[in-house]
């Protein structure tokens, strides 16, 4: 069957603006989170920039009265951290951005593009909170935002019902590898999440028996072995979908052992590595929550382009069309 968007441009971009109001309110209340102001770009030595899996390539820039090389930030994971500190938070509280972001390596579909907006967030806790129970204990929260926000959207458009389970279910990665060995690691998480419909897969870092980890992450802000990923079944898509990505972030002891096994014992002179390391930034949990993935899966879009205003190939755009999928 042809795809039909449930509502046209204008209806999507108030349904947009409906969606990203209600879940920040809810959002913010459920963690005690404050907004703030975020960076859109940094100086590459602080070490302040997100380097994702490590081999993307941050956009950069010269200004005129500045004498320096500027990046334009890849997400906020490491700002966060630092801005608790500055401001004052804490323990218990946190903050939350806007984050917009250019990732000019992103591989381009359905899901991605080459700009990325995110609430990020972070809050700080103490030593006795880096453990998997409070990660999970968290994602709970953020997940009955999720669920809540099903339920607005149905009463606002019951055209856009969705039923999601009342309860995510919880999977390590290492887990994941033992029931579905033979599969690629996409695979294992859409079997997961088909079974499931709200998934968090947790400890994404480390290698796997294969050798290689489930995903890609960065050694400087997650720590390996308390992080993951809330995933969603899409059934407009036919397959999972990541909401989240998150996790307690690295202390001391973490950050060394991760840089050390990815080979980046350079970063260990950094100004942000070196304030962990010197127990000056306090330790958190945070993540970031794709907005127009949100926006996306609750108005049932087929196209990120359809939620967002972002650049595509002309050539790309025509072959959309023909899809019936028109973007912003």
């Amino acid at each position: 069957m042809k795809y039909q968007t449930k509502l046209d441009l204008l209806e999507t971009e108030i349904a947009i603006k409906f969606i990203k109001d209600n879940f920040e309110r809810d959002f913010s209340e459920a963690m005690n989170l404050t907004r703030v102001s975020a960076p859109l770009m940094v100086y590459p030595e602080t070490g302040l920039n997100d380097n994702l899996n490590g081999v993307e390539r941050p956009v950069n820039f010269d200004a005129l009265h500045l004498n320096k090389p500027i990046e334009v930030v890849q997400s906020l994971a490491k700002w966060k951290r630092m801005a608790l500190a500055k401001y004052g938070f804490k323990e218990g509280a946190g903050l939350y951005t806007d984050m917009n972001a250019i990732r000019r390596d992103e591989e381009m579909d359905n899901l991605h593009s080459i700009y990325v907006d995110q609430w990020d967030w972070e809050k700080i806790i103490n030593q006795n909170d880096r453990n998997l129970a409070f990660l999970q204990k968290t994602v709970q929260k953020i997940y009955s935002v999720i669920k809540l926000l099903s339920y607005k959207v149905a009463n606002r458009y019951p055209i856009l019902e969705t039923v999601l389970p009342n309860d995510i279910f919880f999977i390590s990665s290492t887990e994941l590898e033992e029931i579905y060995p033979n599969l690629d690691r996409k695979k294992r998480e859409d079997e997961i999440a088909k079974k499931h419909k709200a998934v968090f897969i947790y400890q994404i870092g480390w290698d796997l028996k294969d050798g290689k980890p489930h995903d890609g992450r960065a050694a400087d802000y997650d720590d390996w072995l308390l992080n993951g990923d809330i995933i969603l079944w899409y059934d407009v898509l036919g397959h999972a979908f990541e909401i989240s990505s998150m996790g307690i972030r690295v202390d001391d002891k973490s950050l060394v052992e991760q840089l050390k096994k990815r080979g980046e014992e350079f970063k260990l002179s950094n100004p942000y590595v070196q304030d962990i390391l010197n127990h000056k930034l306090p330790l958190t949990i945070g993540g970031g929550i794709g907005q127009s993935r949100l926006c996306m899966y609750f108005l049932k879009k087929k196209h990120i382009g359809e939620v967002q205003s972002s650049l595509w190939d002309d050539e790309y755009l025509s072959a959309l069309a023909k899809e019936n999928i028109h973007l912003l």
